[in-house]
């Protein structure tokens, strides 16, 4: 079944990790304003129900899932995840995902000739600047790395919107034989969730935006003028990183060394430990171990609680003791393309940044002292957009609180080191009749970080529409730095 022929013929998956997922290529129109114009591929990908005897209703049952970002492919994000999707979901849906316009195996933003041109550029880039000279370094890259995308393929720098890839999904949607969208969107997949919610507040069926993205702050509130922060700070990421690195070392500095080994023996301690070794890094790095390093990988390591938080634990110890942590083994093969350049096409086309690289010096001070070490990685995080040299043709800017078929459920933790709690508190008040259900935990998102409490509320809301009491809040199954439970008798 199609919509504007847009048709999916699936084949079993090509990828070892993707044994037991099938996968399909389809074109929609890169511009939906001139369909005839041009198309582009997307790359799609599906786990059949496991029990299709039980699966719901008459027909296709599929849940759409996207992986966040911008930049996460679907083809890559569903096998990783799936295993994580509550079984009776697994059971009785289709679970679907696909790589947006612009990312992955879908057409892609490819700013570089191969993946080795590619890497070459990005080992020369810190994960932020640290002094005046690394900012002149990191400003000229990015501004070069704009001038390289626009060269290549402008039109398509121009049609990777947030609202452009909703209207795929919708197509996918119809593709597949569903009247209304059954979705789980994860960090910016919430606002992927959003934006199809308000320009098809008819076709929703049930929608799950898991650690949520303030839409308002994402857009600037809907002005194009100039803002004074960059996307990050005004969704708050850096608040949220810094607050779920105090709960680190908080819990860290309370567990004895055997469950973290970075603890120092009580919390304040620990937090003591820390800044030392921050302050070690800066003056001198161990290694390839960089003070930015450092502080890039530990934000990157609060995403998820189990292994990450015990991983992160593990790599601070070890440069405390001045050995560099052991890198990850190379995967055979050729490398693929890195695609760092991918979510930049998104986020610096439509949601507006400061215009004048200079301004985020200023910027990252300003992030520093609301948030700490980690707010340097969110206020640069931002600069590449200054340069940017493509607006998006088509964005969707609100309003948020259109009227929907069913209402939307909200979830979100609250040690969220990406998409704070506060993103999903406003993602609950600007859509209309949506219910927000509290995680008291930590991670990002729940999917991620999993809770029994959660899986069961989501499970009655895909199956039934039931939506949790009003404030209702779970619980994470295993909590940080919690004891390894005793094997079972028997």
């Amino acid at each position: 079944m199609g919509d504007g022929g847009t048709v999916l013929r699936w084949q079993p998956c090509r990828g070892e990790a993707q044994r037991g997922f099938e996968c399909a290529t389809t074109k929609v129109p890169l511009d939906y304003k001139r369909p005839w114009w041009r198309t582009i591929d997307l790359a799609v990908i599906r786990h059949r129900a496991t029990a299709p005897g039980q699966r719901t209703g008459a027909g296709a049952a599929s849940l759409f899932f996207n992986p966040g970002g911008p930049g996460g492919a679907g083809t890559v994000g569903l096998p990783e995840l799936y295993a994580k999707f509550p079984a009776q979901l697994r059971e009785r849906f289709d679970i679907i995902s696909w790589d947006p316009r612009g990312i992955g195996q879908s057409t892609p933003v490819r700013c570089f000739d191969s993946a080795e041109a590619a890497n070459a550029w990005h080992a020369d880039v810190p994960p932020f600047p640290v002094g005046a000279e690394q900012r002149r370094q990191f400003i000229t890259a990015y501004a070069d790395l704009g001038r390289r995308c626009e060269r290549r393929d402008p039109q398509l720098l121009r049609h990777v919107s947030t609202a452009d890839v909703a209207r795929d999904l919708d197509r996918l949607r119809h593709a597949v034989g569903e009247k209304r969208l059954r979705y789980w969107g994860i960090s910016y997949g919430t606002f992927l969730g959003a934006t199809y919610a308000n320009l098809f507040p008819d076709r929703v069926g049930r929608l799950l935006l898991d650690g949520n993205v303030d839409p308002r702050a994402w857009m600037n509130g809907g002005s194009r003028k100039e803002p004074e922060l960059g996307t990050f700070l005004r969704l708050e990421s850096d608040l949220g990183s810094g607050d779920t690195l105090g709960q680190f070392l908080e819990l860290c500095g309370r567990a004895p060394t055997g469950r973290c080994a970075f603890s120092a023996g009580d919390p304040a301690a620990t937090r003591t430990k820390f800044a030392e070794l921050m302050r070690r890094l800066t003056a001198r790095p161990v290694g390839s171990w960089t003070y930015a390093r450092a502080v890039s990988e530990v934000r990157g390591g609060l995403y998820t609680v189990h292994p990450g938080w015990n991983q992160t634990a593990q790599t601070l110890q070890t440069l405390w003791q001045g050995h560099a942590p052991q890198e990850p083994p190379t995967p055979p093969g050729p490398a693929p393309y890195p695609g760092f350049e991918q979510p930049l096409s998104v986020m610096c086309a439509e949601s507006p940044n400061p215009r004048d690289p200079q301004r985020y010096a200023a910027l990252d001070r300003l992030s520093t002292a609301r948030s700490g070490d980690l707010g340097h990685w969110w206020a640069w995080a931002n600069e590449p957009c200054a340069t940017w040299p493509a607006a998006a043709a088509a964005s969707y800017v609100g309003p948020w609180d259109r009227p929907t078929a069913h209402p939307v459920l909200v979830v979100n933790p609250t040690y969220d080191p990406a998409t704070p709690y506060q993103g999903g508190r406003a993602m609950a008040r600007e859509l209309a009749h949506a219910r927000l259900l509290t995680l008291n935990g930590y991670g990002h998102t729940a999917l991620d970080n999993p809770s029994s409490c959660v899986n069961g509320h989501a499970v009655c809301y895909f199956l039934s529409g039931a939506l949790p009491p009003a404030g209702a809040t779970c619980e994470q199954d295993t909590p940080p730095f919690a004891p390894t439970p005793p094997p079972a008798a028997g």
